[in-house]
């Protein structure tokens, strides 16, 4: 009996181990880091509570998400709403504005993590963000009225296949790619399923005439973009 107990002490500090240097390894405690001499680099003021994703549309304006708050990290603003900023980065002088965001919104409860937007040919600019409000996992759809420096919300896209939208990427101003950082949506099954090293993750592709999951086998997903020749 004791050598049993001392030989499942030994298989479990090995799965502990193991487990232990795959999450350093995701989270790059071992990678060698080259210093680099950055330019010239000076802090944006107004982004109080971090900033999680940023798009860049063609004449140089940038939309950035702010205040996440997610599971097992630290929360900078735990009452404070997410929010968006607008940085125009032609000028000499960088500063965020806060977009103000349409009526009937649920400003509360916004908590922003990635975004894409999707420029029209007339001009029109589409802001798509995923959202997770009160745990839950939405993608808001806005349009940009850059002269009233204004989010205008269209509406809320909820899918059983979009249960833990990390990042998005929009395709046109109905359709995107999306990645799942977690396959389950119980908060202590996606603790053990990221310290168990599980590959569950997926991409899905969603319009409203079809939603599918068009890769899998990926453990814990974060960004995603597309080429020019529009490989994802």
């Amino acid at each position: 009996m004791g050598k049993m107990r001392l030989a499942l002490l030994v298989v479990l500090l090995a799965l502990f181990a193991r487990t232990f240097l795959d999450v350093c390894n995701k989270l790059g405690v071992f990678k060698d880091l080259a210093e680099i001499e950055p330019g010239k680099c000076h802090l944006i003021k107004g982004i109080e509570y971090g900033s999680e994703d940023i798009s860049i549309l063609p004449g140089g304006l940038a939309l950035i998400s702010s205040g996440l708050k997610y599971p097992m990290l630290p929360k900078l603003a735990p009452d404070q709403p997410g929010q968006i900023f607008l940085v125009d980065l032609n000028k000499p002088t960088l500063r965020a504005d806060e977009l103000r965001i349409s009526r009937g919104f649920d400003v509360e409860s916004f908590n922003p993590h990635g975004l894409s937007t999707y420029v029209e040919k007339d001009g029109t600019i589409f802001v798509f963000v995923v959202n997770h409000p009160k745990h839950d996992s939405t993608v808001e759809l806005f349009k940009f009225e850059e002269e009233h420096h204004s989010l205008t919300h269209l509406k809320t896209i909820r899918h059983n296949l979009l249960n833990n939208v990390n990042d998005i990427i929009a395709l046109s101003s109905h359709s995107f790619y999306a990645t799942n950082d977690h396959y389950y949506s119980n908060y202590y099954l996606k603790i053990l399923e990221f310290f168990l090293g599980l590959s569950l993750c997926n991409v899905v592709y969603y319009s409203p005439f079809e939603v599918k999951v068009v890769a899998t086998g990926y453990g814990f997903l974060n960004g995603i973009d597309i080429s020019v020749d529009e490989k994802v």
